[in-house]
């Protein structure tokens, strides 16, 4: 790997500082791979150098999960115990600034059982989903990458500098580079994107129409009173601005749930739970996926969209221009936090409460009267082609064209 400490560093002071905006005082926790110590490192200083009173790290390894998944018995692996509550009561305590490093292996969970993966996941999260309701909207959260062996041969199979490749790609998105002040980039960058979702809301769209010749065909009602976002959003309780995604493209909003009808196709592979579904599309009527195929984990899917009462409704529809720095890379990142910021794209699962007026106040009971979706899971897939067109759909049954061939109109 070739990139300099130089750059490294900066790196870790965006992802500290302008990302999570780590505030003078503050908890920080970090979640990272163990192989991934020596960033882990750097993160960490640039968090105590940024006033943090202290930094708490939660160590991931793909191959601990692998062994786990393939030896342990379901009801073991399921069970969430007495500890790992007690952290999350403390998270709920602290509202700690949170900072996730990407690094799986997109074929981490390869062959394992796709019952068992979602049957764990299901009994987990249903555990921890209180705990993640307590501090939604009350805390500073940034999700950044760095790339892994396994994940650079991913993306690149045949190339023997597959991750100077990788990391070139990732320091594009996240507009770093020797002789830029990445803070200002982004500064300009967090300024279009809030431009653009300021003329959105300003329209008063009732509702969106999606159409592709790949088949997609579709149309979701807006809540009236939600608002459109992107970029980055401010805690609070302290008022600090953070972008939670680095990369980040999208200009976002929750629909009502169970109100959208027609088919959306993927246009990207989906990774979920370290496993892989292609070439799928879901079909909605009456606000619901009722039915979906895949040419590969058509099973995986089935259970995904099954999770809960809410993972057959979107919780999210985001708009993305094909001329996205991550779209112009020219390849497949396996990484969700990247392939959604190529094109446009929608989720099933679990809708943002904070694009309600209050929302940060509500709860998500509140929410859910109001028209946003609830679930344990939160799933981003792909529908941005190239040829796609979007329709904003006024009240009057006026239409104003918003995307033509993937980009605004």
């Amino acid at each position: 790997m070739s990139i300099s400490q130089h750059l490294l560093q900066k790196y870790a002071d965006l992802i500290v500082r302008t990302g999570a905006n780590v505030q003078p005082g503050q908890i920080v926790l970090l979640t990272i791979a163990v192989e991934q110590h020596e960033f882990a490192a750097m993160v960490i200083e640039a968090c105590y150098k940024a006033g943090a009173k202290k930094v708490n790290v939660d160590w991931t390894s793909d191959v601990q999960s692998r062994l786990n998944y393939l030896y342990a018995e379901q009801e073991t692996l399921s069970r969430v115990l007495p500890w790992e509550e007690a952290k999350m009561k403390q998270m709920v305590e602290d509202l700690p600034c949170r900072i996730f490093i990407e690094s799986e292996d997109p074929d981490a969970m390869k062959e394992i059982d796709p019952q068992k993966l979602s049957d764990v996941t299901q009994s987990r999260a249903k555990v921890m989903k209180p705990y993640r309701n307590a501090i939604e909207g009350k805390h500073q959260w940034v999700i950044a990458a760095y790339p892994s062996e396994k994940w650079a041969k991913k993306c690149f199979p045949e190339d023997d500098d597959a991750m100077d490749k990788l990391w070139e790609a990732i320091l594009k998105t996240v507009r770093v580079c020797e002789d830029n002040d990445p803070v200002a980039a982004w500064k300009d960058h967090t300024d279009f994107i809030e431009k653009k979702a300021a003329w959105l809301n300003e329209q008063g769209f009732a509702s969106l129409r999606y159409r592709s010749a790949n088949g997609t065909d579709f149309r979701v009602d807006l809540i009236p009173e939600a608002k459109w976002e992107g970029a980055g959003a401010t805690n609070p309780l302290n008022d600090a601005f953070y972008i939670p995604n680095m990369p980040t493209e999208e200009i976002f909003t929750s629909p009502m749930a169970g109100k959208c009808e027609g088919t959306l196709v993927a246009v990207k592979p989906l990774s979920w739970n370290s496993q892989l579904i292609e070439d799928f599309s879901i079909t909605f009527e009456n606000g619901r996926a009722v039915s979906c195929r895949a040419a590969r984990g058509q099973e995986l899917l089935e259970r995904m969209l099954k999770m809960d009462e809410g993972a057959s409704m979107l919780g999210e529809v985001a708009l993305v221009p094909k001329e996205s720095p991550v779209n112009q890379c020219g390849f497949l990142f396996y990484e969700t936090l990247f392939d959604e910021n190529a094109c446009c794209h929608c989720a099933v699962g679990m809708g943002f409460k904070e694009v309600l007026p209050n929302g940060d106040d509500l709860t998500m009971e509140e929410a859910q009267k109001q028209g946003i979706n609830d679930s344990i899971i939160h799933v981003d897939f792909m529908v941005g082609s190239d040829d796609l067109s979007i329709d904003g759909i006024c009240p009057d049954g006026t239409e104003v064209p918003i995307f033509r061939d993937g980009t605004w109109a």
